[in-house]
């Protein structure tokens, strides 16, 4: 059988384009998009890729058309497929019927924090010798690829909450059916396609009905906005998550979250230490712990898993230490996960300066969906440059402004470079925050450095 995916070389289609390949399916596929590094991964498995959606790319036709969610009507490859009859499914549910249907899935749902809870999900499975398939939103250091099918029973799944394809508006994690579900945390985000957090909610509802009754929800028992969703209705055993609040409670050991006590209904775990920051990573962690446990493995045994784990790029990603000064990639695109990872900086560093480069790129961004609550969440910040570029719908002068002297706007990443270049001093940390490629701007900024 030939698949022929459309969208491939994004995150989650370029996942579901190595699992197909593993399954030893012919696999071909087109993006607007082909460069590296997905480019050489999906070749290095031997799919052919083409350059941009012409009809042509779906001749002779394959057997099936997965079709990516950034496709829409009047793409030239979709409205062919449409026109030819041909047979086409979105990947979310090429990957529900195809591959999930017989697995333990462990889901990973939430506004933040999907990519690394799902990570480390996958990685105390391994530690426990449950050697678990996976689909991940980002390239877990561990493994050093983003999916594979493992050998064993449990697969977990990063389940966004994004719709899945022009043909169907639903949430993509409808399509997992989940034996375990991780309910991180909900905000409103994706402006794009959700008008308010009512609707999202909808969706997270849709998620926990298809969660059998001998399965088990992880949930956030901080987070109202889930309380809420379960006051819809549910009907599977529910074990809750907090700081000091829930079933599974950490207490912190350090103030940046790097060492903490677990206690599970009382009863004491044991002791995390590792290298990740911030009381969003300690929430992860919980998180991940609780569904592993949920899963059949023993939560004590798995403590030192915590110590190995290495974290997914681009997530408080060190860069480059030049002349004392850290330079970070990170994926911070909402005003919660903003103010959390500089909190968690904060808390780690001192007195340091923290200066942030800051690209409006995710949807609700351009949008503006979140510009009242930019200038709080940058409270820690001693520095912020804010990339506007001349195409953004809305003026972040009002942000700026309310930084008290602090914020700063370019207009290119190139003018970004320059400004942070004039005002960095030794010891600074300087983190760039974008859910984009952001034009290589924190390896060209450490560049900058060396030379200067």
């Amino acid at each position: 059988m030939r698949l022929h995916i459309l969208g491939i070389c994004g995150t989650f289609m370029g996942g579901v384009a190595a699992l197909a390949r593993e399954l030893e399916l012919e696999v071909t596929g087109s993006d607007a998009n082909v460069y590296p590094p997905m480019s050489t991964q999906l070749e290095a498995l031997g799919i052919a890729l083409t350059q941009g959606y012409a009809a042509e790319h779906l001749q002779p036709a394959p057997d099936v058309v997965v079709v990516g969610n950034a496709m829409t009507r009047g793409n030239p490859a979709v409205e062919y497929m449409l026109d030819q009859r041909l047979r086409y499914i979105s990947g979310p549910q090429w990957l529900g019927e195809t591959l999930l249907a017989g697995r333990d899935v462990l889901a990973v749902a939430g506004t933040h924090g999907k990519t690394t809870t799902t990570s480390l999900l996958a990685h105390l499975l391994q530690e426990a010798g449950l050697s678990p398939g996976f689909l991940i939103g980002g390239v877990p250091g561990n493994f050093g690829v983003s999916a594979r099918l493992g050998q064993g029973k449990p697969f977990v799944i990063e389940a966004d909450e994004y719709d899945t394809a022009f043909f169907d508006k639903r949430s993509k994690f409808v399509h997992y059916r989940p034996r375990i579900a991780i309910l991180n945390n909900l905000e409103y985000d994706h402006a794009d396609i959700f008008p308010d957090v009512a609707a999202i909610q909808r969706q997270f509802h849709h998620l926990v009905r298809t969660v059998p009754g001998n399965g088990r929800l992880i949930v956030n028992a901080h987070d109202h906005h889930l309380a809420e969703v379960l006051a819809m209705g549910c009907w599977t055993p529910v074990d809750t998550f907090g700081i000091g609040r829930g079933d599974w409670q950490a207490t912190l050991l350090e103030a940046d979250g790097s060492a903490f006590i677990v206690h599970c209904r009382g009863e004491l775990i044991g002791e995390v230490r590792w290298s990740l920051l911030g009381n969003h990573s300690v929430m992860n962690a919980l998180a991940a712990l609780a569904a592993a446990t949920a899963a059949g493995a023993d939560p004590r045994e798995l403590l030192p898993a915590f110590g190995t784990f290495e974290s997914v790029k681009r997530r408080m990603e060190l860069v480059g230490e030049v002349n004392a000064v850290r330079v970070y990639d990170d994926f911070a695109h909402h005003p919660t996960a903003i103010a959390t990872t500089l909190a968690a900086l904060r808390a780690n560093v001192g007195e340091a300066r923290i200066l942030v480069a800051l690209e409006p790129r995710s949807n609700s961004m351009r949008q503006g969906a979140h510009a009242d609550a930019l200038a709080p969440s940058l409270k820690d910040a001693d520095v912020v440059v804010f990339l506007h570029r001349p195409e953004l719908p809305w003026d972040a002068g009002h942000v700026t402004a309310a930084l008290d002297g602090r914020g700063h706007t370019a207009p290119t990443v190139d003018a970004m470079i320059d400004l942070l270049s004039a005002k960095v001093q030794p010891g600074d940390q300087v983190i760039f925050m974008s859910n984009g490629g952001f034009e290589a701007a924190p390896r060209r900024f450490v560049e900058r450095l060396r030379q200067d």
